[in-house]
């Protein structure tokens, strides 16, 4: 069953542009890094229907175990990690 990973970024305004797009960058090179992703998509909010968040993320992956993989390989991690000190962070699962 493939799996939807939802993310919402929402990057303080002290943020500088160019560190936005360092860490838009780094999730964007997942694709080519990590096992199991059949698709990322990856852009800015247009609208104010999000509450403040500024970012959304999408991967498609293809199972829960390509999930579960994707949250603990190292170059996952090393972005995320990074991306937290940044931003607010809101990630949801599910299965279609």
């Amino acid at each position: 069953m493939t799996v939807n990973h939802m993310v919402w970024i929402k990057f303080g305004s002290e943020v500088p542009a160019t560190r936005i797009a360092e860490h838009l960058a780094g999730l964007q090179a997942l694709a080519g890094v990590v096992p199991g992703i059949r698709q990322l998509t990856l852009g800015r909010n247009f609208t104010n229907r999000a509450n403040g968040y500024t970012h959304g993320l999408c991967v498609i992956l293809d199972d829960e175990a390509a999930l579960s993989a994707y949250a603990v390989h190292p170059r996952h991690v090393e972005v995320a990690t990074a991306l937290r000190k940044d931003a607010e962070v809101m990630a949801m699962d599910f299965a279609y």
